[in-house]
């Protein structure tokens, strides 16, 4: 069996090395640039110079995922209305009204010094490919022939643009703003969970309660909001026939903000086998078709970086260098606040501010519509902000205050950087420029250091918490930011690990508190991985990837044995005894995982209905797990006079009501619950377009269901719904050791065009939690090309 291994290898090298290369013609490069593909879908770009570099990337990122790059750049341009109609109109005002208007040279040269070179290079080299393919439209993506458009130019500004980032919490604000409205500071505080600091969410005074109930952020969440299409926007010939297919997409699903998260962690020389640094990360974010990350490798003089990020930015976000492996995390960072102000009822365009009438600024835009009349629109912005509300009935307006705003707000443009940083103090250098989002950054590097620096751009609040509206009048105010490397950081932990899920990682000594947040994810994620990094062990690659996809469910560990002290009887019963030896993970086609889950479930839902004031049911949703389980843990009176009995009767009515469940959706016979199935948890990447096609087009946009393990509070995460809507499509495993030996996962694949190899070659291997390597060497690159293309200097234009 080696023996045949060996040949193969042998017999694909030499295939690999004597194929025909395609040549490729390219206005705009200095020099050639060769691109290698290897058989997993990865670019490997060699470039003689930088500006050819970052057009390459440029150039076949846009190959790759084309339709992906024009949503992309119609949601950053405010243009969406020109393709779909006067329903998207508010989205494209609130595009502008949030679009960033600081001096663009100043803005791209904080991400790197040549900043201004690479990102206009990189679009440079998206138009290129854009030329290259409207002159050939038959080979266009079929996406656009469905929508019957075509690919249109890109700017730097579309790069740059904040549309798509995880900017910050101000749908949170208000909700909390409403619920105190309702029911008061503290009963509001006995429902959330805020953590480490106790903050102050009493609203001011001069706050109108009721008017916080108005539909205020309904600008700003149009823009932030995720693109659907209708039935009128696709061309006869590829529409469905089937009228129930097309409603399947405005099937709501359940909220699963919670569980959009991410782990990393580093591990020092003294805790590995081998004696290397690892670093491991998976951002947990939407899971799509095609993949929201797209990895790359880039070389050239002074770059040799490989990784992944979002296709539409330059650079790589989570990846390695020759020096060092980097990743990232959220770090829970409040970099928005909602101000109220009164405005002048003889002149609706000024506001109150320490007692002056000010003027807001006026800006005006016209924006195209579909099928009718340009709109013309102006935007206002007071002193803090963006204007997204104004009540002229009551004179009072809202804006948001956004630090993302600032120069540098791009989400992950500043880790143009880190693909060059040599050493921990270079990388926490480059940190300093990485304004959004607030993240967890972490390092390794083949000297043998381990580092972690929280960043991102952290409003400093004297005087409030940034957790309700505020009045504008002045009295409440950021005092700057807080400098980057005065967040939180640490290097060669004495413990030998470092980790991080989202969750709280603010040492107790820190001492800038007035710039940390309060609200985090739960600790699950962040608790398990510890107690394995902590187990005294020493750790191989292998033990990585299995933590990476470990589905152990420390809630139910936690929950499981107290189903011993409660009075079950009939299928309740019989279910209970078939936990009763269960190692509580959530694989695939676990029976006993299918029963716990749905009791965690119920318990979440049985909580909201009994424990959120019927006032308040509109406004909060559900309870976080970890604040629920230290209520079962230690009953009060929510639970009744008997705080012990009630907290059990609590328990098995949320258990019998999961029995039920499984019954109604899996049938009466137990042999069948099984966990990871289409009707309790899956996978199944369905296309944006696909429900409104017809069943030929359909079947090329999406990919079967598939079992799944896990869910939203373990390590392996695969959200909180039935269907997997997030989780990690991407994973990379790196040991600084031996740069060859990185691992990685991207489903379902490095291309979004559906007639593509790549487009879901990866789809099952990550459903089925398979890694594929990363190689770096390029002898070993050469030994895995499927492809190879030299993009030559074309004739530049005179």
């Amino acid at each position: 069996m080696k023996t045949l291994y060996i040949l193969s290898a042998f017999l694909l090298l030499y295939a690999c090395q004597s194929s025909d290369k395609e040549q490729i013609s390219v206005e705009g490069l200095k020099e050639s640039v060769e691109i290698l593909r290897d058989k997993w879908g990865v670019n490997h770009i060699y470039a003689n110079n930088q500006h050819d570099l970052f057009f390459a990337q440029g150039y076949a990122a846009a190959k790759d995922r084309l339709f992906q790059f024009e949503i992309w750049r119609r949601q950053a341009t405010g243009t969406v209305a020109e393709l779909l109609g006067e329903r998207e109109l508010k989205r494209d005002i609130g595009t502008r009204l949030f679009k960033f208007r600081g001096d663009m040279k100043t803005e791209m040269n904080h991400y790197h010094k040549d900043g201004e070179e690479i990102i206009t290079a990189y679009t440079d080299g998206v138009n290129a490919y854009i030329e290259e393919i409207l002159r050939t439209p038959e080979k266009l993506p079929v996406e656009f022939k469905i929508l019957n458009i075509v690919p249109e130019k890109w700017t730097p500004e579309v790069v740059i643009s904040r549309h798509q980032g995880l900017l910050g919490n101000i749908n949170k604000e208000l909700e909390t703003g409403r619920a105190v409205a309702r029911l008061g500071a503290e009963t509001t505080k006995t429902l959330s969970w805020f953590h480490p600091q106790d903050p102050d969410i009493n609203l001011d005074p001069s706050i109108n309660k009721e008017l916080l109930f108005d539909d205020i952020l309904e600008l700003y969440n149009a823009y932030r909001a995720p693109l659907r299409f209708e039935q009128s926007d696709i061309r006869k010939e590829f529409q469905s026939t089937d009228a129930s297919n097309s409603l399947s997409q405005q099937l709501k699903k359940e909220e699963d903000m919670l569980s959009i998260g991410s782990n990393n962690w580093v591990v020092s020389k003294e805790r590995t086998v081998d004696g290397n640094t690892y670093m491991a990360n998976d951002p947990h974010r939407a899971i799509t078709v095609p993949s929201l990350r797209y990895m790359v490798h880039l070389v050239a003089p002074g770059w040799d970086v490989i990784g992944g990020g979002e296709p539409e930015i330059p650079g790589i976000s989570i990846g390695h260098n020759e020096y060092g492996a980097w990743g990232l995390t959220i770090f829970s960072t409040d970099a928005e606040d909602l101000y109220v102000y009164d405005i002048n009822p003889e002149n609706l365009k000024q506001y109150l501010y320490r007692g002056e009438w000010m003027d807001m600024n006026v800006i005006s835009e016209q924006i195209n519509v579909k099928n009718q009349d340009p709109t013309k629109v102006e935007l206002l912005y007071t002193r803090h902000g963006p204007v997204v509300y104004v009540d002229s009935i009551h004179h009072k307006a809202y804006a948001v205050r956004c630090g993302w705003l600032e120069i540098g707000g791009a989400p992950y443009l500043a880790s143009l950087r880190f693909g060059q940083a040599k050493n921990w103090e270079e990388f926490r250098d480059a940190c300093s420029y990485s304004h959004i989002p607030g993240e967890n950054m972490i390092w390794a590097d083949k000297e043998g250091n381990i580092g972690w620096q929280a960043v991102g751009i952290a409003p400093i609040r004297r005087n409030f918490s940034g957790l309700i509206p505020v009045p504008g009048d002045g009295r409440y105010e950021w005092e700057g930011y807080i400098p980057i490397k005065e967040r939180p950081h640490m290097l060669n932990p004495s413990k030998g690990f470092f980790a991080t899920a989202n969750q709280n990682v603010t040492p107790d000594d820190y001492e800038h508190w007035d710039a940390i947040g309060f609200s985090w994810s739960d600790p699950f994620r962040g608790d398990r991985i510890n107690e394995v990094l902590g187990n005294g062990n020493k750790f191989t690659m292998e033990d990585m990837r299995a933590l990476q996809v470990d589905y152990l469910s420390i809630p139910a560990r936690t929950l499981v044995p107290m189903l011993d002290s409660l009075s079950l009887s009939g299928r309740a019963a019989d279910a209970r005894s078939v936990l009763r030896d269960w190692d509580f993970k959530l694989n695939a086609n676990s029976i006993e995982a299918a029963i716990y889950v749905a009791w965690e479930n119920e318990i979440s839902d049985l909580a909201a209905r009994k424990f959120i004031p019927t006032s308040a049911k509109e406004i909060i949703g559900k309870f976080q797990l970890a604040q629920l389980i230290s209520w079962i843990k230690e009953p009060e009176n929510r639970f009744g006079p008997d705080p012990l009995n009630g907290r059990d009767a609590f328990l098995k009515e949320a258990f019998e009501a999961a029995i039920t469940y499984l019954e109604e959706t899996l049938g009466s016979d137990m042999n069948y619950w099984q966990y990871g199935q289409e009707k309790f948890k899956h996978t199944h990447m369905q296309h944006a377009l696909s429900s409104l096609v017809n069943e030929e087009t359909k079947a090329k946009l999406d990919l079967k269901p598939l079992p799944r393990g896990g869910n939203a509070y373990t390590v392996g995460s695969t959200g909180i719904n039935n269907r997997q809507t997030t989780g990690a499509s991407f994973r990379l495993i790196v040991n600084t050791g031996d740069w060859d030996a990185a691992i990685s996962t991207n489903g379902p694949g490095q291309s979004g065009d559906p007639e593509s190899a790549f487009y879901s070659n990866l789809y099952e291997p990550w459903a089925n939690d398979e890694y594929f390597p990363l190689y770096y060497s390029k002898d070993k690159i050469l030994a895995v090309t499927a492809d190879r293309i030299v993009l030559d200097p074309g004739k530049t234009k005179e």
